[in-house]
């Protein structure tokens, strides 16, 4: 079970993490909150409907991490637009489609950050003065987290500005003094454990 995801019988997972693994992860975690900032709720406290009928933004946001995590949806990267006539209206296409889904698509990333962190906090109580604790999740929790690490994984790799497999084949051959070091042992060891509670998951 250490470093890995194992499954939970009645479904769910469990993954052996010691204090310094809960600590990488819960800080990663805060940092994608901080990111991708409250909703319009919290913008407008007391306001229960202010989320429900707020528009979204219709423009991509500047910051890359943000590109990544709300790309353009009508926008496809590897091909160009036939025409300045077609590129317009993909634009006007993937600004209607955002103004729309944006804030529901934060909001739900924001759930499955905040699910990480409550649940590592109530395991970092257990694992006070025991060096780690074996984290259990129910199969409801195990798709939020789930999420939260593929979003942790994308913000990474986009700071990281890997667009392909070759550019994480790459990573490996990085040297110990390469200041991106840390950054890339943490991208790697957050996929083998999206890809092990992938795999928990699976009929």
């Amino acid at each position: 079970m250490p470093g890995h995801f194992e499954p939970l019988p009645g479904g769910g997972a469990a993954v052996a993490l010691d204090e310094v693994e809960i600590s990488i992860i819960r800080s990663l975690a805060v940092q994608l909150l901080e990111l991708i900032g409250p909703g319009p709720a919290e913008d407008a406290p007391g306001d229960p409907l202010a989320e429900l009928f707020a528009d979204g933004p219709s423009e991509p946001p500047s910051d890359p991490v943000l590109r990544r995590l709300f790309p353009d949806a009508y926008t496809d990267p590897g091909q160009a637009p036939a025409s300045a006539r077609e590129a317009e209206e993909r634009r006007a296409y993937s600004a209607e489609f955002r103004r729309y889904t944006e804030n529901d698509l934060r909001a739900g990333k924001r759930d499955n950050a905040l699910a990480v962190v409550r649940s590592l906090d109530a395991l970092a109580a257990e694992a006070a003065g025991e060096g780690g604790a074996v984290l259990r999740l129910s199969a409801q929790e195990s798709q939020r987290w789930l999420g939260a690490l593929n979003d942790l994984r994308l913000a990474i790799g986009a700071r990281l500005e890997i667009t392909d497999e070759d550019d994480t084949d790459l990573l490996y051959r990085l040297p110990d003094e390469d200041p991106r070091k840390p950054m890339v042992m943490a991208y790697l060891w957050l996929g083998g454990l999206q890809e092990t509670l992938v795999s928990t998951l699976l009929p």
